[in-house]
């Protein structure tokens, strides 16, 4: 199949339910950016030390709390436990408001729903990856992927600069009530996609085993096409993210950027990943999926080294624009080429825990760099941090996997090991849609 047909496919109702229910989320999710820090700062007169562990000890303890669920999630039916995800994380999020007008809102609060919600985020992943593998043919799954990669980067275009204007108007709470509403309407969308899932089967005890919880990082580690897949993936990411802060205080301080100038340097290179997006099948279909997912791989790793040559003013703008929009182009292109080659090693009744792993080293990394690059900023300055990040990403091309055939399914693990929670359910098979899905 062409990849501009692939593009266009017909994926089925129930693809289009969850499609929907994502891109909801998403767009609440985009609104409400950077309003628990704004919350921090400027209603609870929270200091920059404070408003750093709310940004890293979130996501760190949501990630330790969301291990065991894995698991837990791997032998139950999916639609369920997506539903029971976003209705936690609408009233983690509906608490705010509601503490706030009662005069009872507090950082602690703070703090303990975002650790809710990045919980609920990785477990409500680990599922609807599960589950998109089984409502998706396999020869759509990229198309399915490239679909959620176009969501996510059209909502990161749109949501911050209406969230801005939203926070102008009603303040921040607002915008995490929008959130908490997006939530609501996607539990509603999975709902409505209806249909009877079948309880995936699992062989020996029902109880959760110590075992459980390390599966997923043994399987992956043990695979020689996922294990620099994971490590690749895990780096890049996380170094990326770690440099945000970073740049931020670099344009907004030393470089004097307007607010609107530094709003608008990220959200136009968010075009990119839209453009990239919807290459990822047309270059697929010309090139093969391991040309391309090594290119695209090793091109997203080049750009950043040139922001430590960002100055001020028109031609600084311009300059991270360049740069954030050709890394983004290239991370477009990876990201669905990257999630269908994952889905299609996983086992079916592994994909979960697998997918948890993934989630948790993900958010664990991000978290421990983001720490570290902002104590190296402060002692080498952030030109020279950003520099060191650079350096660091043109080395993880090296982690890509590069030798072997093109991924194939992969089998359940009991039908090749003996292990236990054989497969061939309905609805229990897959991984994750890169896109947060």
């Amino acid at each position: 199949m062409s990849g501009k047909a692939q593009g266009r496919q017909s994926l089925g109702r129930a693809f289009g339910w969850l499609w929907a229910a994502y891109g909801t989320s998403a767009m609440g999710t985009r609104l409400a950016f950077g309003a628990f820090p704004f919350i921090a700062v400027h209603l609870l007169h929270a200091g920059a030390s404070a408003v750093a562990v709310l940004a890293a000890a979130g996501a760190a303890v949501g990630a330790v709390v969301a291990v065991p669920l894995g698991p837990w999630v791997e032998f139950r039916r999916k639609r369920p436990v997506m539903i029971g995800m976003d209705l936690l994380r609408c009233a983690a999020l509906l608490s705010i408001p509601a503490a706030h007008a009662l005069g009872w809102l507090g950082f602690g609060q703070l703090l303990a729903v975002s650790v809710a919600v990045a919980a609920a985020d990785i477990t409500f992943g680990a599922a609807s990856g599960a589950y998109l593998k089984s409502i998706v043919p396999p020869e759509g799954l990229l198309a399915a992927n490239a679909r959620f990669e176009s969501t996510m980067w059209t909502t990161t275009v749109l949501g911050p600069p209406l969230g801005g204007a939203a926070v102008g108007l009603l303040g921040p709470v607002a915008t995490v009530a929008a959130d908490a509403v997006s939530y609501l309407l996607s539990a509603l969308g999975i709902r409505a996609i209806g249909g009877r899932e079948a309880r995936p089967p699992r062989g020996g005890s029902a109880r959760l085993r110590a075992g459980d919880l390390l599966q997923g990082w043994r399987f992956v580690l043990a695979d020689p096409e996922l294990r620099p897949l994971f490590l690749n993936t895990v780096l890049v990411n996380a170094l990326i993210m770690a440099t945000e802060p970073v740049l931020t205080v670099l344009l907004l301080g030393p470089l004097g950027f307007a607010p609107w100038q530094y709003g608008l340097t990220f959200a136009v290179p968010c075009l990119g990943g839209l453009v990239g997006s919807r290459l990822s099948g047309p270059l697929v279909a010309r090139f093969g999926r391991r040309r391309v997912l090594l290119v695209s791989g090793t091109l997203r790793a080049c750009w950043l080294p040139g922001l430590v040559l960002v100055g001020p003013g028109g031609p600084g703008m311009l300059l991270v624009m360049a740069v954030e929009f050709g890394m983004i182009l290239c991370i477009g292109v990876f990201n669905p080429v990257y999630s269908t080659h994952r889905l299609e090693r996983v086992a079916p009744d592994r994909a979960a825990r697998v997918l948890t792993a993934w989630s948790v080293s993900a958010k664990a990394a991000t978290a421990v760099l983001t720490a570290l690059w902002g104590v190296l900023a402060g002692v080498t300055g952030p030109r020279a941090a950003l520099g060191l990040a650079g350096l660091c990403l043109l080395a993880t091309p090296l982690l890509l996997p590069r030798r072997g055939r093109a991924a194939e399914p992969v089998p359940a693990a009991s039908a090749v090991s003996g292990a236990p929670g054989a497969s061939g359910a309905p609805g229990t098979s897959g991984t994750s849609g890169t896109s947060g899905v």
